[in-house]
């Protein structure tokens, strides 16, 4: 710190609330750039906190080269975008959403996305629209499926994994959840493992945090246990399904199709050769958002200001002790 003073390095997008960092300002120096690995590496050594983006990926060789960061503060739950042991090992504290179940009750934006990316697929939104755009008026080309008396299924029955069992019974459908955890089913949902939601649903939501014990949960096995007429629905991240068994998955016809909202290897800088985004471009059963599930005005805002007052906290605390 200069002057007693902290630095921060900001590269999440807040053009749209220019006035969000304006409490930090008498503790601090806040920079804000444009989010990128060049960028995140060669400045990073020269801040003390970073303001983290989803768009860019703090490694263990830029946590290794900054010896002044002392705090990563990002406005997510998911934190598979910041090497976490790397920041551990260096004694570097992460402020970030998970676990702020109060908070984040306020915050429905990416259960809706789920929603709609849902609707997207299922009823072949997508494809329709291209059609219509040309002048195509094929109703019965895009012929679609009703929701109501089918089976919906949400692997993970917290915060989101409940909003989204609501929207589900409000659409009349059946609705069944799995958890690792001792949970209470509001009513109208059932509690069932793991197996039976894979065979039984024709939704299949996700909705758990990716964890290493998690990754790839979602392969060919499971697919194979899946209906042939069931769709996926990915809010959550890339990595719990393995990808290559979902491009499989959806050649073969395994499942009917799927939406997602988030792929494995985000940070890519060849994202228009990533695997399931080439299949997409040819293929009419997959529809894909790029992570914008959490992204609305109104939920940035909220998330942007609760965290940086985690983060003037976090300061005011650290400077106290010195």
């Amino acid at each position: 710190m200069a002057d007693g003073r902290w630095r921060v390095l900001n590269l999440a997008d807040v053009s749209a609330f220019p006035d969000v960092f304006d409490e930090v300002l008498p503790l601090a120096d806040v920079v804000t750039l444009e989010p990128d690995p060049q960028t995140l590496a060669t400045q990073m050594p020269h801040f003390d906190a970073y303001f983290a983006s989803l768009h860019v990926r703090l490694t263990r060789e830029t946590i290794a080269t900054s010896p002044c960061l002392r705090v990563i503060v990002t406005p997510s739950t998911g934190l598979d975008h910041i090497d976490m042991a790397a920041a551990q090992e260096r004694g570097v504290a992460v402020l970030s959403l998970r676990g702020e179940t109060q908070f984040l009750d306020s915050i429905t934006c990416t259960a809706e996305m789920a929603w709609g990316l849902m609707l997207a697929v299922v009823r072949r939104l997508p494809w329709s629209f291209e059609a219509a755009k040309r002048g195509e008026w094929a109703r019965d080309r895009f012929r679609g499926h009703q929701l109501s008396g089918k089976t919906f299924g949400t692997l993970g029955y917290g915060r989101l994994g409940r909003i989204v069992a609501q929207y589900a019974r409000a659409f009349r459908m059946r609705v069944l959840a799995c958890d690792v955890r001792e949970v209470t089913p509001e009513p109208g949902v059932e509690l069932v493992d793991f197996d039976t939601l894979l065979r039984e649903s024709d939704v299949l939501a996700i909705n758990i945090h990716l964890t290493d014990e998690n990754r790839h949960l979602i392969g060919a096995a499971e697919f194979a246990r899946m209906k042939p007429t069931a769709w996926l629905i990915n809010t959550s991240r890339g990595g719990i399904i393995d990808e290559e068994a979902f491009v499989a998955a959806l050649e073969k016809s395994a499942i009917a199709g799927a939406g997602v909202d988030v792929i494995e290897g985000e940070w890519r800088d060849d994202l228009a050769d990533h695997p399931l985004i080439r299949y997409a471009k040819t293929h009419e059963n997959l529809v894909i958002s790029p992570h914008t599930g959490g992204v609305t005005v109104e939920a940035q805002r909220m998330t942007i200001e609760f965290m940086v007052r985690k983060l003037i906290a976090f300061m005011e605390a650290r400077d106290d002790q010195e």
